[in-house]
């Protein structure tokens, strides 16, 4: 073939294949940001949201709607909608024949906000990584504290840390599902009233741990093939990328960390007691402690620096694994300010509830806010001191001084053991037979529950000979966990790949 004819064969492909793209423009099939598998086209036929469909709430002054589905292929039908409700000032409507509403956003005002500048907030109650339905029902004991503070409210569904039938469940799908809700919002924001640049989102113990992920992985990559995969509008209405991003997360009690959450645990906690598993002469007393020196280099690696600039680390010491160095220091300053401040701002007579949480679901699986150790307070307590005195017991870990009302707390361990004593076995979040809600969140669509510690499977591989010594080493632990870190999800994503897109 001679150069005009591979010339003109090879203009006849080019033209070709730019037929093909305009078609496949045309059609929604690519976009401006063609690095995404999205259609425009159901984008706009299946998430456009009918502003002829609210529901009204006279008595509360609160327009609504319900089972709106946030993506084109929804996995998990059950969860993967949501519900609006909407300050009844911040819309003009006109009634149709159905009894439902059209409605038209207008410049109303409620209390601090108005339509145009409304915060939006996003309520995530998924205890223990659990599921969140998805409204099916009004309530409006539930958002109209929001509503007359001027708020938009939003109430997602999102899948938990099971597996359905027909859909995948766990890390990272509940976050992938709010990220979806998010993009839901911002993809309707020209008809929607509220600020779309000001979602927040807010939870307690495992919510509190997907609030705070929803609000560190705004626009992460990680995420596209998941958010893909369920048809989440990755894209705006002219083909522009969306940002899933929010504004702010509130996080009561955030379950999170999970990475370093046992190693943690046994630092923080498990060095101070010999009781159960962490007991003298067993092999997963042994683990315990070396779990806690394990979280002493990873503390070490990080090179923190607290808001002063000081360099925060933590040093071998006499007593305890690593209880000295700046980073000790500065924990045991936290938990002295926290005592510090309950008592400025709390009014004696003073009688403790029995349960710190918020109204944010149950406690999740296998941890206890309230825990029957020595020194917790029950009762009334007439004056700071008497509070103090029975926090202290016998043993004065607390001094108080009562002319300036402030008190210096002797150590971590006598914090830890007069009241916050460990309540779960060694592994306390990865456990050694994969019985904690956060070992399903780690499974797969083939597993239920798997491993997911990468530095607790280093420690049991390293430390294999001096375990093996006791006599109830279990020397299977070592090649599971490994054996477990190399599954895949469906998007060949490794579980320590999973982990990082949760923390």
């Amino acid at each position: 073939m001679n150069r005009t004819n591979k010339l003109i064969l090879l203009i006849a492909v080019v033209i070709a294949l730019l037929t093909l793209l305009v078609a496949a423009s045309e059609m929604g099939l690519l976009t401006d940001t063609n690095n995404y598998k999205v259609n425009l086209t159901e984008l706009n036929e299946e998430l456009t949201l009918d502003m002829s469909n609210w529901n009204y709430d006279e008595e509360n002054n609160i327009y609504y709607q319900i089972g709106l589905v946030y993506c084109t292929d929804p996995e998990a039908t059950q969860y993967e909608s949501l519900g609006i409700y909407v300050p009844g000032d911040y819309f003009k409507s006109e009634q149709n024949d159905n009894g439902t509403y059209k409605c038209t956003v207008i410049d109303g005002h409620v209390g601090n906000y108005s339509a145009s500048n409304a915060p939006i907030v996003m309520p995530i109650n998924t205890a223990g990584y659990s599921a969140q339905k998805a409204p099916t029902r009004y309530n409006a004991k539930e958002v109209k504290d929001y509503t007359d503070a001027g708020f938009i409210y939003v109430n997602a569904g999102c899948r938990g840390r099971e597996k359905g039938g027909n859909y995948s469940g766990g890390a990272p799908w509940g976050v992938t599902d709010l990220k979806a809700a998010v993009l839901y919002l911002k993809f309707n924001d020209d008809t929607l009233p509220g600020d779309s640049e000001r979602i927040f989102s807010f939870g307690h113990s495992g919510g509190g741990a997907q609030s705070a992920i929803l609000g560190a992985s705004g626009d992460s990559e990680l995420y596209t093939p998941y958010l893909e995969s369920i048809g989440a509008a990755l894209i705006d209405r002219n083909g522009n990328k969306l940002s899933d991003s929010i504004c702010g997360a509130m996080c009561w009690c955030p379950i999170i960390s999970l990475d370093t959450a046992d190693e943690a645990y046994e630092w923080t906690m498990g060095q101070y007691t010999t009781d159960g598993t962490r007991g003298t002469g067993t092999w997963t007393g042994a683990l315990s402690d070396d779990l806690a020196s394990a979280y002493a280099k990873y503390i070490n690696d990080l090179g923190l620096r607290s808001h002063n600039g000081r360099p925060l680390s933590l040093e071998k010491s006499e007593d305890g694994i690593y209880t000295s160095g700046s980073y000790y220091d500065y924990m045991l300053q936290i938990v002295e300010d926290s005592l510090n401040n309950f008592l400025n701002e709390t009014s004696f007579p003073y009688s403790p509830s029995s349960d710190g949480s918020r109204d944010a679901g149950p406690v999740p699986d296998g941890v206890s806010l309230s825990s029957d150790v020595a020194g917790s307070s029950s009762g009334t307590f007439r004056t700071p001191q008497e509070y103090i005195d029975s926090l202290n017991g016998d043993e004065e870990w607390i001094i108080y001084n009562s002319s300036t009302n402030t008190a210096e707390i002797t150590s971590i361990e006598a914090f830890v053991k007069h009241c916050k004593s460990p309540t779960k076995d060694v592994g306390a979040f990865d456990d050694l037979g994969r019985d904690q809600a956060e070992n399903e969140l780690f499974g797969t669509d083939e597993y239920d529950s798997l491993h997911f510690d990468s530095i607790m499977a280093n420690v049991l591989k390293e430390n294999a000979d001096k375990y093996s010594e006791f006599s109830d080493y279990d020397s299977s632990k070592a090649t599971i966990y490994a054996n477990d870190l190399k599954k895949l999800d469906k998007f060949n994503n490794t579980i320590e790949k999973r982990s990082n897109m949760y923390n």
